[in-house]
């Protein structure tokens, strides 16, 4: 099989890599792709939001099966224009994708659905939005939430009044996120242990991938505003098998059942945000793929073949193929650059590759890089995730900033306690 996979994160690498061992795969492409992937992959040089360009690719090449990585070309259609010609194509279409790409839309869905999420109101203007935070109807702190895709960045948590005001302008006025922002979502601020809860669906049935727990702020502690992702473990510490069946039951099978009832069959990953509360998982957000960084720790877990699992996601039995997992934990912590999310500077050269390849149990899945010339250079605010899997999560994390403290770049930043948390239930 010939297979494109579409990004150019740490994500897509880890991805790659996975793929790379399954028996039938003959060719990895990666469009665009990044340093890391070229060593496993041919990369191409076609953005990952060029959907059409894309298409004409996949045609040319006889494309077996193309994986869609990150979310923006998810929310432009990818996935309908190419089974429109008839090519195979992991992950789910335009209109199933919304419960990702309309903050609004998921929370409405949620509602109708009851499907435990915080209280929240909607504003279309900022008058609206100061008028709902005057109301009374919420208590500080407050979350502000951009209505479309932003990244990972649109979400910000207000501890005062003026906090949640300059949330609103700063989204709605300045247009941080662009057109993300046209609306906003005011929520409660819910309060307990955050899990990342995956499955595969293939629009009627679900299969769970392994708990992860990510780390969103970018500095220890959880300070900071949030990113992409700083860091992930797997398992979550915080999820009992109680828990996990309350999770599907409540949550999982309600939302791609109702998701079908309204003409919006779900098909790929469905990423569901949690909080973990006193009275019970609640959804934070949905999104329609695979984590970054919840992917790369999952993949080192998984025993077996992710191509097959794609195959049945796309047949519509999800139950043919049984996937296992690695009983030993895993993490993953994130290498970035020096001021990200904010603006930072790329072109940094990476030192240290070298003594990395040789640690055995250490994979360094590349995110934002490039090579130039001989030399590797930064390439985005994310670098790249050093990743291990051990006997426990003290000896993986352990392994993984041993492996980091042989990496320098120009001011590079990475959280310091990924995996610092007690093991046991909520």
């Amino acid at each position: 099989m010939k297979i494109l996979i579409i990004g150019a994160g740490g994500r897509e690498h880890a991805l790659a890599w996975k793929i790379s061992q399954s028996s039938e795969v003959k060719k990895i492409f990666c469009a665009p792709g990044n340093a890391g992937t070229a060593d496993i992959a041919e990369n191409v040089e076609i953005e990952e939001t060029d959907i059409k360009e894309l298409l004409e690719y996949a045609s040319k090449e006889k494309i077996d099966l193309t994986v869609v990585g990150p979310e923006q070309p998810l929310a432009k259609g990818i996935v309908d224009l190419f089974e429109e010609k008839e090519l195979r194509i992991f992950g789910p279409t335009k209109n199933a994708v919304e419960i990702e790409s309309s903050k609004i839309f998921s929370k409405q869905f949620m509602e109708r659905h009851r499907i435990p999420t915080a209280d929240f109101k909607i504003a279309d203007s900022l008058e609206k939005g100061k008028e709902i935070l005057g109301s009374g109807d919420f208590s500080y702190p407050v979350v502000v939430k951009a209505d479309g895709l932003a990244a990972g960045k649109g979400v910000i948590i207000c501890r005062e009044a003026d906090e949640a005001e300059n949330a609103l302008k700063t989204i709605m006025v300045d247009k941080k996120f662009g057109e993300a922002g046209e609306k906003v979502v005011i929520e409660e601020c819910l309060f307990g242990k955050e899990a990342s809860f995956m499955v595969f669906s293939d629009g009627t049935k679900a299969v769970p991938l392994v708990t992860t727990m990510d780390h969103k702020q970018v500095f220890d502690g959880d300070k900071g505003p949030n990113t992409g992702g700083m860091g992930a473990i797997s398992p979550s510490p915080f999820i009992d098998k109680i828990l996990f069946a309350e999770i599907m039951q409540t949550i999982v099978y309600p939302t791609v059942t109702r998701l079908l009832e309204e003409g919006r069959k779900y098909k790929g990953v469905l990423y569901v945000g949690l909080m973990l509360t006193e009275n019970g998982p609640k959804v934070l957000e949905y999104n329609c793929r695979f984590g970054d960084p919840e992917t790369q720790a999952q993949m080192l877990r998984m025993d077996g073949d992710l191509v097959k699992i794609m195959q049945s996601v796309i047949e519509e039995n999800v139950f043919e193929y049984d996937i296992n997992w690695s009983s030993r934990p895993s993490g993953c912590v994130i290498l970035a650059s020096g001021g990200y999310p904010e603006k930072y500077e790329k072109g940094k050269p990476i030192q240290g590759l070298a003594k990395l390849s040789s640690l055995s149990g250490i994979e360094a899945f590349h995110a934002g890089t490039k090579k130039e010339g001989n030399n590797i250079v930064t390439n985005g605010g994310r670098v790249m995730g050093i990743c291990a899997s051990e006997r426990t999560l003290d000896e993986t994390m352990e392994k993984i900033y041993m492996a980091i403290s042989r990496i320098k770049f120009e001011n590079m930043h990475f959280r310091k306690d990924i995996g610092a948390v007690k093991e046991g239930k909520k």
